[in-house]
């Protein structure tokens, strides 16, 4: 078996770079179970992530987001990501159009799984969506 490739939903990454005090030692107990795996991101994710610290004008913490960056890959949202994130959320109107473009990423480079704290998204697409956070 080849390596698994993880995308991360945005409140996963927030979960880790922010040391969130309930999540962020489950996510990491997640990632400790990895034996081999390329952890993804999109810009989508980067730029959910970074909005609270520019707002705050933290600089510490986009140092950390940036240092989290560096060692996942970043997977490039083409037009072929959007014109399927558009029939997702033609098929599942509730879904946000954010979290169609992440599955849609997700899909788009064969990711293994796409880990969320979402339960939609995990109803939307069980065999890829996962909520990593519910026991």
């Amino acid at each position: 078996m080849g390596v698994k490739k993880i995308y991360l939903d945005s409140c996963i990454a927030i979960y880790v770079v922010e040391a969130h005090p309930h999540y962020a030692t489950k996510v990491a107990a997640e990632l400790n179970t990895l034996q081999a795996a390329q952890i993804c991101y999109s810009p989508l994710v980067r730029l959910e992530c970074l909005v609270k610290p520019l707002q705050a004008q933290n600089q510490p913490l986009q140092n950390l987001y940036d240092q989290f960056w560096a060692s996942q890959q970043n997977l490039s949202l083409v037009d072929d990501i959007f014109i399927r994130a558009a029939q997702i959320r033609a098929d599942f109107p509730s879904l946000k159009t954010p979290d169609a473009i992440h599955l849609a990423t997700a899909l788009h480079y064969g990711c293994d799984e796409f880990w969320t704290h979402d339960d939609r998204l995990a109803k939307v697409a069980p065999t890829i969506a996962k909520n990593i956070l519910t026991t």
